[in-house]
């Protein structure tokens, strides 16, 4: 399976993870960087719907996604951090897992994620945590070089699937309804970061994926 690098990537994105424990699954690294998609973005519910939540990048003459290096502009990291308290402070499983998501934007330390400069190994640790988390058994590598859809028939190609500017992802990649801190206030919400799933399921959030 081939899939795109996402920033705490949507709900879409560990499903089809979860279908390949104990498989091998590739991260395009070679893949000129797109703007406004999930690689540097990703989604949360809030009490006035959803919120879009961006890693601001730069870059030298090379566009390709692992060469882009994440930028300090604009305090990201603490406005991230306390969007995710404010929106999921109070939901069932946010207390027991905060201290796992922390380090991603509060430096607590030389091995802190937080002080990671590339864009691909900041959203790789968070795939690796998250799969930790999830209890999911998947080996990822890197690709070392762009191939198109077309020249990979034998190969699940979803680098462009998983989008927010994809239309009725939703139906592509159903995702079933589950428990949703303001889903009397919104409805359920679909294609949400894997971190709505895990703070408002908690241990069950596998289950939900399987």
């Amino acid at each position: 399976m081939l899939l795109s690098t996402t920033y705490f990537g949507p709900v879409q994105w560990y499903s089809l993870l979860s279908h390949c424990t104990g498989s091998r699954v590739y991260v395009e690294a070679c893949e000129s960087f797109r703007k406004q998609t999930f690689r540097n973005r990703c989604v949360i519910a809030t009490a006035n719907g959803t919120q879009a939540l961006t890693v601001p990048v730069t870059h030298g003459e090379s566009l390709q996604i692992k060469d882009m290096q994440i930028s300090d502009h604009g305090n990201w990291r603490h406005l991230h951090w306390q969007a995710l308290l404010t929106a999921y402070g109070e939901s069932a499983f946010f207390e027991y897992y905060q201290d796992d998501i922390r380090p991603f934007f509060i430096d607590e330390g030389p091995s802190s994620p937080v002080r990671m400069k590339y864009l691909l190994d900041y959203n790789q640790a968070t795939a690796e945590l998250m799969c930790r988390l999830l209890d999911l058994d998947i080996m990822f590598d890197f690709t070392e070089k762009f191939v198109p859809s077309e020249e990979l028939p034998e190969t699940p190609d979803y680098r462009t699937l998983i989008s927010p500017k994809t239309k009725s992802l939703s139906s592509i990649l159903p995702v079933k309804p589950y428990y949703q801190v303001y889903r009397e206030r919104h409805g359920f919400l679909p294609g949400l970061s894997i971190l709505d799933l895990l703070f408002n399921e908690g241990p069950e959030a596998i289950r939900y994926l399987l």
